[in-house]
């Protein structure tokens, strides 16, 4: 089995669900020399997500958003962690809850994704800046 390894920067977001699976594409091009593997996608910040889900209809990613600003709220009375502004505590759970990494099969030089399915970027800070997403190819 070989693996590679890479990281990439995704350019800042505004707070949101992002799709990013072309960019994902673009900034691993060995990806097409690859007849079966395992694409592991992780991202390293503790206020941003990633997760897998559908990729026509841009309003399923803004009641993602909605969904979640209203489970997670901001300025709730029992959170210790605020010097970091009242967006920082909610970011942190919502990326907990949805998750770092995900595993996609690679078939044929390509992500093995659902006819619907795209990954997203889970910005959940209001300024987040520029995110690394660790790229490890297994195949």
């Amino acid at each position: 089995m070989a693996v590679f390894q890479k990281v990439i920067t995704l350019k800042a977001q505004p707070r949101g669900f992002h799709l990013i699976t072309d960019e994902i594409e673009h900034g691993l091009p060995e990806l097409s020399k690859v007849e079966a593997g395992i694409l592991h996608v992780f991202i390293q910040h503790t206020s941003a997500s990633l997760t897998i889900n559908e990729n026509a209809d841009p309003t399923v990613r803004q009641d993602f958003e909605s969904h979640f600003n209203k489970m997670v709220p901001e300025n709730a009375p029992y959170y210790r962690h605020t010097y970091e502004g009242p967006d920082d505590m909610p970011a942190h759970l919502k990326a907990s809850i949805l998750g770092s990494s995900v595993s996609i099969p690679v078939t044929a030089g390509r992500l093995n994704l659902g006819t619907w399915q795209g990954v997203y970027l889970g910005e959940h800070r209001d300024h987040g800046g520029a995110r690394r997403l660790v790229l490890t190819l297994s195949y």
